[in-house]
């Protein structure tokens, strides 16, 4: 007796166990999802959108599209396939969304703990570091790193022309300059301890330094690219750099873009300061981004010239296009699950029913 009462007891505990995990909620909180987008700058009705989106993307913890550069480019891709869907990516207020989650992406890229974090060492630089040499008295010169040792930072030899008379490069101090990946530029002082022949390439061993100098931080993201394009000289006066030329102009290739600039290579020596516009392709469609060069890298024996180009305050829409491919959410649209999605009701859009009523709870939590 004893023991069949000691199993329905059991029994029962189980099914009450059972029964309080099936009503389980999810684990996450609405009221917190609000809280950071209203911390991160987005209205209600903006952060009501992104909601939506969480939930139509199936993100297991929709508040982390605030901090996962993932989960807020899932969203951004439904985002866009739904306007292409409605017609609606050309009105100005979806644009202006757009544009401020565009900003919001970027600040999560930013801020990630390596860009954040930056170099305090030159034994930390990775090989194949593209640099800038400032030889004194001599001029600026273009290097890269081919190895690094706790010794010292073995770069090659930067190709001075005989002509300036430089025979021994022991002992000679050197400015170094270079742009790290996804971070920002540094300067540091250093001197030659050593010339050597190295796989065949001519190197020097210069001595290693923990005061780098942080120079410009990152502004945008770049993507490294290396798409055909055309490139147009600016006339003075000219009212619409933006406008789509139809006419071929120098051929050039696209080697980095980004919302702030970019870099094109192209034959012959370019010139600084030179006021440009670059036309190339964008999920199909013609983009043009009018801008001035800033520097030159030019390779004499190619004769070949790399410029970097800083770009003119452009359009919301055209800025918006770039930081569609920069961040790869440009969506393949698939038309036939478009007409079935808005033809019939979906289980998305019954998720959204059943939790739209929270909004506005939510929203008055928030406000307390």
């Amino acid at each position: 007796m004893w023991i069949l009462l000691l199993f329905l007891i059991l029994l029962g505990g189980a099914l009450v166990v059972l029964f309080l995990s099936a009503r389980k909620g999810p684990n996450y909180s609405w009221v917190e999802f609000f809280a950071r987008g209203k911390d991160a700058g987005f209205s209600f009705a903006e952060i009501n959108l992104l909601r939506r989106l969480a939930l139509m993307v199936k993100l297991e913890d929709p508040t982390s599209l605030f901090w996962s550069e993932g989960q807020l480019d899932m969203c951004i891709r439904e985002y866009l396939r739904r306007i292409q869907m409605t017609g609606e990516e050309t009105k100005e207020e979806t644009q202006k969304f757009l544009s401020k989650l565009y900003e919001y992406r970027k600040k999560v890229a930013l801020e990630h703990p390596k860009v954040k974090k930056g170099l305090s060492s030159t034994r930390y630089i990775e090989v194949l570091q593209p640099l800038k040499v400032l030889v004194d008295g001599v001029g600026v010169y273009a290097s890269k790193v081919i190895g690094n040792s706790s010794k010292y930072l073995s770069i090659e030899r930067p190709a001075v022309p005989l002509r300036k008379g430089i025979t021994d490069w022991k002992g000679r101090r050197l400015a170094i300059y270079f742009w790290r990946k996804d971070d920002a530029g540094y300067v540091f002082d250093t001197y030659v301890l050593n010339e050597v022949l190295m796989k065949g390439t001519y190197c020097l061993q210069v001595a290693h330094s923990d005061s780098l100098f942080r120079t410009q931080k990152r502004r945008s993201v770049r993507l490294r690219t290396h798409k055909p394009a055309y490139l147009y000289f600016l006339q003075e006066g000219d009212e619409s750099p933006e406008k789509v030329e139809t006419a071929p102009g120098l051929k050039c290739i696209l080697q980095d873009l980004s919302d702030t600039g970019y870099a094109v290579v192209v034959g012959g020596k370019g010139k600084p300061e030179m006021k440009i516009k670059v036309q190339f392709e964008v999920n199909g469609e013609p983009l043009v981004m009018p801008g001035v060069v800033r520097s030159v890298d030019y390779n004499e024996e190619k004769n070949r010239s790399v410029l970097h180009v800083e770009a003119f305050p452009l359009s919301v829409l055209t800025r918006n296009r770039i930081l569609a491919a920069v961040f790869g959410v440009i969506p393949e649209t698939d038309y036939e699950t478009i007409f079935r999605e808005s033809s019939s009701e979906t289980e998305d859009s019954a998720l959204l029913k059943e939790e739209g009523g929270r909004s506005d709870e939510v929203k008055q939590s928030v406000e307390q």
